[in-house]
């Protein structure tokens, strides 16, 4: 495994992080407690060890797991990445979705972050991992009813307090890591970013790489699609929202598996499967700084993992983008 720091800071996170949405069971078609926990702890034995997680998945269930999954770790060698500003708990902000909780209740998410709110959130997360103090503190997407000096005002005293190490966004692009900046260090940023799906390196990308910022890459998995296991006309459980999505539609499929299919090879050589080639490739690519990869249970977190035991010459990878660059 590879460790690398976040930003400017001493935090060395590992270059694949557990990435704990999916454990949480909200819009995956629920989970199994007991996989995901041992997924978890899997992970962590193969050098993962950093977990990624935030409240609204499963409203706090997702941290509850990873707070039994860690429990009895040192605390020292697991780094803790979670998030505030999306209240399924309270109607304040600006709506985000209408979804349903784990037991299929209809709930409405809201986007907010004014500054009580914060502290409440980060307060009600360190109960659910079972933990004193919060590696990573990210908002999980830009609250556009409180000014962004008030949130991270509140983060900034949240680290003055001990409770948090380091602040970081998610979704944001980089104006609004400007003005974030101004009250508070940043060390990182939490944004979409896949072989289908490279937007951000058109401004945010390089705005990290010019800064000093980390990025984290989520859905580098494109949610799964990068596994070559998803086939026109695919049929999802009830209750996973990759059904209605956009590149899970045929056409979008069809297109992603003939990629899949010209970068094949390159994994065959290394005895590798493709989500290991296309983690591999995405941290390798310039201004990534992890690739957070969710796993269901052991024998996919230990496939993960192992997605940096070999190495991509710098031919491979010329090889490879030319085909992502053509998509």
């Amino acid at each position: 495994m590879q460790y690398r720091k976040l930003g400017n800071s001493d935090l060395k996170v590992s270059a694949i992080t557990f990435g704990a949405w999916a454990a949480g069971g909200w819009m995956w078609g629920s989970t199994d407690r007991n996989d995901a926990i041992e997924a978890i702890r899997t992970s962590y034995d193969l050098g993962v060890t950093s977990v990624d997680t935030a409240p609204v998945y499963g409203q706090g269930t997702s941290e509850e797991i990873v707070g039994e999954a860690i429990k009895g770790l040192p605390r020292d060698t697991v780094q803790i990445l979670t998030k505030f500003g999306m209240r399924w708990d309270l109607e304040k902000g600006k709506l985000a979705m209408h979804s349903q909780d784990n037991s299929g209740r209809k709930i409405d998410i809201y986007k907010y972050a004014g500054s009580d709110s914060v502290i409440y959130e980060c307060e009600q997360s360190l109960k659910r991992l079972g933990t004193d103090y919060i590696d990573l503190y990210q908002i999980h997407w830009p609250d556009v009813t409180t000014p962004i000096d008030e949130t991270f005002e509140a983060v900034a005293k949240l680290i003055e307090q001990g409770k948090v190490r380091y602040a970081g966004v998610c979704n944001y692009n980089a104006q609004q890591m400007a003005e974030a900046g101004q009250s508070v260090s940043l060390v990182s940023n939490q944004i979409p970013f896949s072989m289908v799906n490279r937007s951000v390196e058109d401004e945010t990308v390089p705005y990290c790489i010019k800064t000093g910022k980390s990025v984290l890459a989520y859905s580098p998995m494109e949610r799964g699609l990068l596994t070559g296991k998803i086939k026109s006309g695919h049929h999802f459980k009830e209750g996973d929202h990759r059904a209605d999505l956009p590149h899970f539609q045929p056409e979008f499929v069809e297109k992603t598996n003939e990629l899949l299919a010209k970068i094949k090879p390159i994994a065959s050589e290394h005895n590798a499967s493709l989500s290991q080639l296309v983690l591999r490739w995405t941290i390798e690519r310039p201004g990534i700084t992890v690739a957070l990869a969710g796993a269901r249970n052991a024998r996919q977190a230990k496939q993960n993992a192992e997605a940096l035991n070999f190495d991509l010459s710098a031919d491979e990878l010329n090889i490879i983008n030319e085909f992502v660059d053509y998509f």
